[in-house]
């Protein structure tokens, strides 16, 4: 009888497909964009073995920044770098749109911008982060600290039961909540709505930038789908 694979080996997977996608997709010397979170850490160690063929990195965290240059990689600011051909990153939730939620890791605002620059966006992720409908992993928003209240009131006229998730800061000085209690339906409409409260600097709701691709681990096997 065939043993179980763990959510570690399902990402330690994905992982090394990613890697192997970049290995054979990027030319020589190319810049590579790099997410946030445990199945990121994963592709970040596995990236450690292609590393000569990188021009370097741009990282959506300081996390990652750091674990990039723990393992001799270059990291590049992306306000130096005009092409930044794939950018590799997990998510929370990812619908059959490649639609996702993503911010579990606080980082969502450095993601879309990197996601935004980024010529292909691939999504690597376990079969547990598959969802039909987005909702269910609370939708992280980073706000401005002063608006943090008002923002939390016009959340809940959306329907959402935002929560302040204490004691985190974000690497721009923001802080997050977590809106609860969502079944987003349309995810580029509501993502547009809610960037439109003042004092949100942006929501986790990466729908009009979804992902290209899509890695995605199973026991059977890393499966694709594009967009």
């Amino acid at each position: 009888m065939t043993q179980a694979m763990t959510q570690d080996q399902l990402k330690q997977a994905v992982a090394r497909a990613a890697r192997d996608y970049v290995a054979e997709t990027i030319a020589p010397g190319a810049i590579v964009g790099v997410g946030t979170g445990s199945t990121a850490n994963f592709f970040i160690d596995e990236l450690a073995a292609i590393k000569d063929r990188l021009g370097g990195t741009v990282a959506s965290s300081e996390g990652t920044r750091k674990r990039l240059e723990g393992h001799g990689i270059r990291v590049l600011d992306l306000n130096d770098v005009e092409d930044l051909p794939v950018y590799v990153d997990g998510a929370d939730e990812i619908d059959g749109g490649l639609s996702m939620i993503k911010g579990g890791g606080a980082a969502l605002t450095r993601e879309k911008i990197v996601a935004a620059v980024a010529g292909t966006f691939v999504c690597v992720c376990d079969q547990s982060k598959r969802v039909a409908t987005l909702g269910r992993f609370p939708l992280p928003v980073e706000v401005i600290p002063m608006a943090r209240a008002y923002v939390a009131r016009e959340l809940e006229k959306l329907g959402g039961q935002p929560r302040w998730r204490e004691g985190v800061v974000t690497d721009n000085g923001n802080v997050i909540l977590d809106v609860h209690g969502l079944t987003i339906t349309a995810p580029a409409e509501f993502e547009a709505r809610i960037n439109q409260i003042v004092g949100v600097v942006t929501n986790g709701l990466f729908a009009c930038r979804g992902a290209d691709l899509l890695l995605l681990a199973t026991p059977g096997g890393v499966e694709e789908y594009r967009r």
